[in-house]
């Protein structure tokens, strides 16, 4: 089976390979559900950088060990992860739903070592 991956901004990526994220917001839908790479895209600035952390600063759990903006530099451009994708929807009670559409995502684990791999815009089979 051939992978797909869904590319994500930093540190977002981080958080969701690191079981913190359980939703990622897009403004479209999809049907799919199964195994999903996570690609960490190369953009990222220090507000993109700094709006996470204020978001992330006013969940009702705390994320530990925060990475800072330096160590992202190397985790993008690169699979950080996987998740599994198991819903769509259009509500939820999760603190991470904020978009039009959210994918539910569970199992989520980092994927060691990074493989380097240019992104796409939707899902995407990467070239590894």
């Amino acid at each position: 089976m051939t992978d797909i991956a869904l590319s994500v901004r930093q540190p977002w990526a981080w958080l969701i390979a690191n079981g913190h994220k359980d939703i990622e917001n897009r403004n479209w839908p999809t049907k799919f559900r199964g195994r999903v790479l996570i690609h960490a895209s190369m953009a990222m600035s220090y507000d993109e950088y700094d709006a996470c952390v204020i978001f992330c600063s006013g969940l009702p759990v705390k994320i530990t060990k925060f990475p800072l903006f330096e160590q992202l530099k190397f985790e993008r451009g690169v699979i950080v992860g996987e998740a599994e994708m198991v819903d769509c929807v259009e509500q939820s009670d999760s603190p991470w739903f904020v978009g039009q559409y959210g994918f539910v995502l569970r199992n989520q684990k980092v994927i060691t070592p990074f493989q380097p791999c240019k992104g796409k815009l939707g899902f995407f089979r990467p070239n590894l």
